[in-house]
């Protein structure tokens, strides 16, 4: 039939494409397999595939062997036009023996119709199968190219190429059924109607080794790996038994000793190694890090010795594994040093570094140079844990490099960014540029210098810093300048008008309300412009003010004394002390300090140069005779009852004065008070101090209520001694006869009027003999 004609599909033809599974010999298996594999290729399903292998012939007429074919390759053989739509067969060869029955199989689902052949053409299976694989069977051609359509006497021509594209629809063996030749067997293929190309699927069959073959070839495959795997494993026992024998007694490979590589040197090399190398560094100081601490540390006084034989054992045998082996030529092992020591030494020697090494915690903070701030990073606090650095120093102390030691820390507060931004907002603004405090007629300059002093900085809870006014600072660097602008207040005072003390009244001042003036200082310092404040002014009451000196109960004589006999000049500076403290009041319970009421006493307040006694013998010095007014008012006080402060005897004995019963007073030339006189008003009454004076005596008369009966005496002299004799050469000189140093005691009793009670005070005093002042020519000049 022409090509170009499509015969009608029938379903009854399509029945020969079903696979059938293969039966019979296996000459007979290989050609059904052949067949039902092509059939498949259509129509492939699971149970159409072979399920066992077919027997395997043996002889010289044994049928070729044929394989299963992936689908993949069966799409490239059957890769010709016209294989998508195959025919049923239509007829057989004549040869062709009838094929075996088929097995009784399930009923399987109706497929589609398909289209009946126009005619089949018969070729010997075998070249079939070939040319199958080949591609090279010719559509519509007889395989053998003789007799009429589909048929194929045996025996006649050679097996013919089959075009791609036809498929083999049924094989008839002829001859034996049992051992058929390949030229006895055809294969009958359904010559399709020209249809679009498609990809037919399913298995194929293709010509290859015997199985026998293959298992041959498998065989000695495996014989030659094992071979070689046996050559390579008996090379490497060879190698490590060799590797053994070579390095016993030997360090082991890859071991380092506080970072010397001793791997694979005899025990005796290793140690001479570990000696060469590390010995140096013995008897060197260890350098140590402890915190933020860098430090050293005196290994041979902490007692360190190094072990070399202990050192050694540390590495261990030769290693049997034969991994270890191998690996140690790639890598390395630190053992460690092997230290003996004395515990006591070393424990003592870290006590000792503690010193270096400790600190409290210290908060960051921002301090001044001159006009520049300057930022102070916070510390956290330490403390070196002792027994965890022996240990470290016993496994590490001849390494060689620095030692890291544990310390156990205190943390702090403030925080390095907290520090910074305080800077940057406080600290460099507030000493840009003055700041100017504008007075009631007159203003006050602080200058960058001056503030920095007036700042303080406190850690805050966020890690920065609190900045607080010292107010004071401020006031002593502004106060001065504003002086001029306050009125100064005046206390009541106790005057002695006929005899008789009358209140004079007090004054109120007007001053700087400096806590009021100061409220936005801080801000005006973080300011880039706005760098000026107005000065706040408020009434200063006095300190006693005219009513409370009328309700102090000052009424009567208390207490006085008089003592006179003092030389023109000392006159002088008693007569100007005496004028400052007239009308002093001292309210109940109030401490009253001649040094500190006076204040300093130069020449700028009227003092002038007059005699003293220095190291025992006469002197001159400004302020001298003020000493004969603190005698005079320590006696008046001690017959009022007061209560003794604090008080100094002369070192020698000055006969005008009581002894045992006076006192000295001192200030050095800047106003410092080194030596005083005080007393403290026990009574719930007002003090007012009198000071009358004359050219010759001075008496002072304390005034209040009277509530004490006071009586004194004064023990003999005892335990004298004699002066030394000094022989002076030199101008001035005056001489002095000297007096003899002795004891005395001075005991006073106190009855109180209000509750009749007595008490006693005793005061020993020893004074020095006073030296006798032999006075000598000078020698002569030259």
């Amino acid at each position: 039939m022409p090509e170009n004609q499509r015969p009608e599909y029938d379903a009854e033809r399509t029945r020969a494409f079903e696979p059938v599974r293969p039966s019979g010999t296996a000459s007979e298996r290989t050609t059904q397999i052949a067949a039902s594999s092509v059939q498949e290729a259509a129509w492939p399903t699971e149970d159409a595939w072979p399920q066992e292998e077919p027997d395997e012939p043996t002889g010289p007429s044994a049928a070729p062997t044929v394989r299963t074919v992936p689908p993949s390759d069966a799409t490239r053989i059957l890769s010709d036009e016209s294989t998508r739509n195959l025919t049923p067969p239509a007829e057989t060869s004549a040869h062709q023996p009838t094929p075996p029955a088929e097995p009784a199989r399930l009923a399987e689902p109706a497929r589609p119709a398909v289209p009946p052949a126009e005619e089949t053409r018969a070729i010997p299976a075998v070249d079939a199968t070939r040319a199958f694989a080949a591609g090279q069977i010719p559509a519509g051609q007889n395989p053998a190219n003789q007799g009429p359509t589909g048929q194929n006497p045996a025996g006649q021509g050679p097996a013919s190429q089959a075009p791609a594209g036809q498929v083999p629809a049924e094989r008839s063996p002829v001859g034996n059924p049992r051992n058929p030749k390949p030229s006895e067997e055809t294969t009958v293929f359904a010559t399709p109607v020209s249809e679009p190309e498609a990809t037919v699927l399913g298995p194929v069959m293709v010509d290859e080794q015997t199985d026998a073959e293959e298992t041959d070839q498998r065989r000695k495959s495996r014989r030659k790996l094992i071979i070689v795997a046996a050559s390579v494993l008996g090379f490497l026992a060879v190698l490590y038994g060799a590797d053994i024998a070579l390095s016993s007694g030997n360090v082991p490979r890859g071991v380092s000793v506080a970072g010397v590589d001793v791997g694979g040197l005899s025990h005796s090399a290793a140690e001479q190694k570990l000696r060469d190398q590390i010995g140096p560094r013995l008897a060197q100081p260890v350098k140590t890090q402890a915190g933020d601490v860098a430090t050293e540390f005196d290994p041979k006084s902490a007692g360190l010795e190094l072990d070399w034989n202990a050192t050694l054992d540390r590495a261990g045998d030769q290693p049997l594994s034969p991994v270890t082996r191998v690996t140690s030529f790639f890598t390395s092992r630190e053992v460690g040093i092997a230290t003996s020591s004395d515990s006591a030494k070393l424990t003592a020697a870290l006590e000792a570094l503690r010193a270096k090494t400790d600190h409290d915690p210290a908060e960051g903070t921002i301090r001044f140079e001159g006009a520049n701030a300057v930022a102070v990073d916070p510390k956290q606090g330490q403390k070196l844990d002792v027994p965890a650095a022996s240990e470290k120093l016993l496994a590490s102390w001849a390494d060689g490099g620095t030692i890291d030691l544990p310390v156990g820390t205190t943390p702090v507060k403030t925080t390095k960014e907290g520090v910074a931004k305080a800077l940057d907002e406080v600290g460099k603004p507030a000493v840009a540029a003055p700041v100017v405090i504008k007075g009631e007629g007159k203003d006050a300059t602080l200058t960058p210098e001056q503030l920095a002093t007036t700042l303080a900085f406190e850690p805050a809870e966020d890690g920065g810093l609190t900045a607080k006014v010292d107010n004071n600072k401020v006031v002593e660097a502004a106060g001065p300048q504003l002086k001029a602008t306050e009125k100064e207040g005046k206390d009541a005072e106790i005057v002695f008008d006929g005899g008789r003390p009358t209140v004079k009244e007090s004054v109120d001042g007007l001053g700087v309300d400096w806590e009021k003036s100061l409220a936005t200082f801080l801000d005006v310092l973080k300011s880039a412009d706005k760098r000026e404040i107005k000065a706040e002014y408020k009434h200063t009451p006095a300190k006693v003010t005219t009513e409370q000196a009328n309700k102090m109960g000052i009424k009567e004589v208390v207490g006085e004394f008089q003592t006179g006999g003092f030389a023109g000049d000392s006159g002088t500076n008693i007569r100007v002390v005496a004028e400052k403290v007239n009308g002093a009041i001292v309210k109940p319970g109030e401490t009253f300090s001649l040094n500190e009421y006076t204040g300093p006493r130069g020449t700028a307040q009227g003092y002038v140069e007059a005699g003293i006694i220095e190291n025992g013998a006469p002197g001159r010095a400004v302020g001298g005779g003020i000493s004969q007014f603190a005698t005079t008012l320590y006696n008046a006080g001690y017959h009022a009852g007061m209560k003794d402060a604090g008080h100094k005897e002369h070192s020698y004995w000055i006969s005008r004065y009581p002894a045992g019963r006076e006192a000295t007073v001192f200030m050095d030339g800047a106003g410092n008070s080194l030596i005083d006189i005080k007393f403290t008003n026990p009574d719930d009454t007002g003090i007012a101090i009198q000071t009358i004076w004359t050219p010759s005596t001075i008496k002072i008369v304390l005034w209040g209520t009277k509530n004490y009966d006071v009586s004194g005496s004064t023990s003999e002299q005892s335990n004298f001694t004699d002066p030394q004799e000094i022989k002076k050469s030199t101008t001035p000189c005056v001489a002095s006869a000297g007096a003899r140093g002795f004891t005395v005691t001075d005991t006073r009793t106190i009855k109180d009027r209000r509750t009749g009670q007595s008490r006693s005070e005793s005061n020993t005093v020893r004074y020095d003999p006073s030296p006798k002042i032999v006075c000598e020519a000078p020698p002569p000049a030259g």
